[in-house]
């Protein structure tokens, strides 16, 4: 699979992961956002940048949603549910965002 951006084809995994990480620009965010019809807000933005920051920034780490519920919390000065992440990213936050974000797949299990 491949996403037609700016000229490029970019590749991506049969989930729409991106196959390269430095392929991620925001605008190619913004691009998969709207495949994914979520419109990026600032609350999104946050929570994508979270991701980056934590994998590029931790040796490949990939906060679950356990995580983004606490640290979303922590950053917005409230005491968030798992609803809250949901509500940004109904398809799964820590998935969803993560493709958002260019990561790579997560492979974790049991749905956190």
């Amino acid at each position: 699979m491949a996403i037609e951006f700016d000229g490029k084809s970019i590749e991506t995994t049969e989930h729409g992961f991106l196959c390269n990480t430095e392929d991620w620009s925001e605008d190619l965010g913004l691009v998969i956002a709207k495949e994914e019809g979520i419109e990026m807000s600032e609350k999104h933005w946050d929570v994508v940048n979270y991701l980056r920051e934590a994998y590029f920034e931790e040796n490949g780490h990939q906060p679950n949603n356990r995580e983004l519920v606490k640290e979303m919390g922590n950053r917005w000065g409230a005491k968030l549910q798992t609803k809250a992440l949901f509500d940004l990213f109904p398809g799964n936050p820590s998935k969803q965002a993560g493709r958002i974000a260019g990561l790579p797949e997560s492979m974790r299990k049991g749905g956190y």
